[in-house]
């Protein structure tokens, strides 16, 4: 039997304490099972930002949508996640990110590093992290056990292997990073080669005794009777992609509801993704999907 679906929003938008827990508690309404905060200068900081959203509300869960690891010692985030998982009453998922903003960390005077040196820094992360958070004499204390869920996104080869040996969610982006690009350019996976990144995380992850859950980042959500309308942004941005490629794309939803709705079970079925997150431009169009999947 497939995993049943669960739904994620990624909240970009700073705002002060009443607007913030409003659109946490609209989140909670629409149906949304996790609200989640990303890790970027000019964003929210997270941590803060997800105890306020588990405050406000009562259903969801929180979450980091992803922590950028190259910005944090482990010890720190080993502080943050347990004093968060403790404010919010063991709600916190932990997700996971290399980083891949350049920009950003310049203007945080923090070393950038080559692709191999952030992955290498992620994953001795999560080893620290499993270290510090799973000794007894670390304080402060989670609530979860035997430890906070953790989410890693990823999508080249050494990041799909350390997601199948750690993530109890291997969030899969849909996107690759232009290379040269120093704002965090990306470009969107067509089908087939999210086929394949899917495929090398199955067969590294073949050993695993509990199959984790698996996610992916929808970057355009639209219930719509014009759809070519909609994705033309998108076509001007990538010039190599067709009208019908754009459509295509996993992380695109664009089309009447029904429609949406089924291709959102059809990439189940293709692909394993339960685990559906949109970011909060999103948020409300995506709702009627919510009320025709939730729970099943």
């Amino acid at each position: 039997m497939p995993r049943p679906f669960r739904f994620g929003v990624n909240l970009l938008e700073p705002a002060p304490v009443g607007e913030w827990r409003a659109k946490c508690r609209r989140a909670e309404r629409l149906g949304y099972d996790v609200i989640l905060v990303p890790d970027h200068l000019g964003r929210p900081a997270p941590f803060p930002a997800l105890v306020s959203a588990a405050d406000a509300t009562e259903r969801p869960r929180v979450g980091t949508f992803v922590l950028n690891t190259g910005f944090w010692n482990p010890a720190l985030p080993a502080r943050e996640v347990a004093t968060t998982d403790a404010l919010t009453g063991g709600r916190l998922e932990l997700g996971l990110g290399t980083g891949y903003v350049q920009s950003e960390h310049d203007a945080a005077a923090l070393p950038y590093g080559s692709p191999g040196e952030r992955v290498d820094h992620l994953h001795r992360t999560v080893r620290e992290l499993d270290g510090l958070l799973g000794a007894e004499t670390h304080l402060p204390r989670p609530v979860q056990k035997p430890r906070v869920p953790l989410l890693i996104g990823a999508n080249g080869d050494r990041m799909l292997r350390i997601a199948a040996e750690h993530a109890d969610i291997a969030a899969f982006t849909g996107a690759r990073p232009v290379a040269g690009s120093t704002t965090g350019r990306l470009v969107p996976l067509p089908a087939e080669e999210l086929d394949a990144r899917v495929a090398l995380y199955r067969r590294l992850a073949a050993g695993r005794e509990e199959p984790a859950e698996l996610n992916l980042l929808i970057q355009m959500v639209a219930v719509t009777d014009d759809p070519a309308g909609v994705v033309r942004p998108l076509l001007e941005r990538n010039p190599d992609l067709t009208l019908e490629g754009a459509l295509a794309l996993p992380v695109v939803l664009a089309g009447p509801l029904a429609e949406i709705v089924e291709r959102v079970r059809a990439q189940r079925e293709r692909f394993g993704f339960s685990y559906l997150t949109v970011l909060e431009p999103y948020m409300e169009a995506f709702a009627p999907v919510i009320e025709s999947l939730h729970g099943k």
